[in-house]
């Protein structure tokens, strides 16, 4: 498979990812979400979907950069790869933890969790290709404010 093609699938798996915790989300943002305490800084809700489809799209292009470099170096790329998934099914985990079940507290912990492994995600795929870590960077930015938030939000409806 060219390099292209890969891009293309991990960036589809991204997306694909994504609107299914969208779908897990959707009813609680209209019900559930609207009662809870909110910090000043909480974005409105339109935000969220640009911003995640931007994030996604990056992470697919960055894991589909590293999996091109299988031939090159299979033991890194195949750890790398395998804290990519891992940190892609966290991404999915805490909708379905904050949304789909209404726990915040669990949702928090997941969510560092989360924080944790993209950044050691980053680190792997930079000893590989540097421009797919960078991809990254925005990806932990937006997670490091979302637990920020779902804390606050924890703090605030405790």
């Amino acid at each position: 498979m060219n390099s292209y093609l890969r891009i293309i699938y991990v960036v589809a798996i991204c997306l694909a990812v994504g609107y299914l915790s969208s779908l897990v989300t959707q009813s609680s943002v209209e019900t559930w979400y609207p009662t809870l305490e909110k910090p000043f800084f909480n974005p409105p809700n339109w935000l969220f979907a640009p911003v995640w489809t931007l994030l996604y799209i990056l992470m697919g292009i960055a894991g589909g950069m590293i999996w091109t470099a299988y031939e090159s170096n299979p033991e890194k790329v195949k750890k790398a790869m395998l804290f990519f998934t891992v940190q892609l099914l966290l991404n999915a985990l805490w909708s379905y933890l904050f949304f789909g079940l209404n726990n915040i507290l669990i949702a928090l912990i997941e969510i560092i969790l989360l924080a944790l492994i993209i950044y050691e995600t980053i680190h792997l795929f930079k000893e590989i290709k540097p421009k797919a870590a960078w991809l990254l960077i925005p990806y932990l930015a937006w997670v490091l404010f979302a637990t920020v938030l779902t804390a606050s939000i924890f703090w605030l409806n405790r």
